[in-house]
């Protein structure tokens, strides 16, 4: 694993130590019902748009693309709405991300997409800290507890986005229940960005649908910026995309996700 993917999860592993006894979610309670993201992608593909998640993303690792409060959270969330974006994505994770719960708080209450809660989760203690319609879990990362946390994540509500790098990964994502699969196209080891990720993995997961008369909804996620780059991957299978950098460097948000929604260069 990459040092600064080690310095995440040990940050985040100290996070946990610091969370009090929850209560709601942790019982299994919620306040909200879910929005459903499967149906949001269907829709759009029988639109002829491009399923874009935008992601609200302060920063990655190294560098910053700007300083988020809640309300700006918020605000870009309207804009990715409007701008016909499928769901949202925020970052939670507070150390290198520079994200937090609140911004995912005021982004989807201000809202009617799904939201995803991009963080690191690893500990069941963290299915408590606050309400989601969909969760990123990390095959990579949670190895043999995948299956577990994926079972986890659906009784408690949340819809599993199971995120995957390589056929290993995948192999232990497609024996679980989970109906959303991501593939990061970057490497966790190296840090580097390759879309051939998707196009080598994208087509393993349709050929295990068609075997198995499965289906799953396949997120293309990481180096995602031109109409070329969005023909490559939904071309491989993908359904829809999770665009973070990109948008967060624009100029014009709106603009920025109306141009990935409304590509010409593909049409379902």
């Amino acid at each position: 694993m990459h040092s600064e993917i080690q310095q995440i999860l040990t940050t985040t592993k100290n996070r946990i130590r610091a969370l009090k006894p929850q209560t709601g979610l942790e019982t299994g309670a919620r306040s909200f019902r879910k929005r459903d993201f499967v149906s949001s992608v269907t829709a759009a593909k029988a639109a002829g748009l491009v399923p874009v998640i935008a992601e609200i993303k302060p920063a990655s690792p190294g560098k910053v693309f700007r300083e988020i409060s809640p309300e700006m959270a918020a605000g870009f969330a309207k804009e990715m709405e409007a701008a016909g974006a499928v769901a949202i994505s925020v970052l939670t994770e507070p150390e290198s991300f520079r994200g937090s719960l609140e911004n995912l708080r005021q982004a989807r209450e201000s809202v009617s997409l799904p939201a995803l809660r991009k963080d690191f989760i690893i500990d069941r203690k963290q299915f408590g800290e606050i309400e989601s319609d969909l969760i990123l879990l990390i095959a990579g990362f949670l190895k043999e507890k995948l299956p577990e946390f994926v079972e986890l994540a659906q009784s408690k509500g949340f819809e599993p986005l199971v995120e995957v790098h390589n056929p290993e990964e995948l192999e232990r994502a497609l024996s679980t229940k989970a109906r959303v699969l991501g593939i990061n196209n970057r490497d966790l080891e190296t840090m580097e960005i390759r879309l051939e990720t998707t196009e080598k993995l994208a087509p393993l997961i349709r050929e295990h649908d068609r075997r198995n008369k499965t289906s799953h909804i396949i997120v293309s996620e990481s180096g995602i910026r031109t109409p070329e780059d969005l023909r490559r991957v939904l071309s491989a299978g993908a359904d829809a995309v999770l665009v973070g950098s990109s948008i967060m460097e624009s100029e014009s948000v709106f603009e920025k996700t109306k141009e990935l929604v409304q590509s010409p260069a593909w049409r379902w």
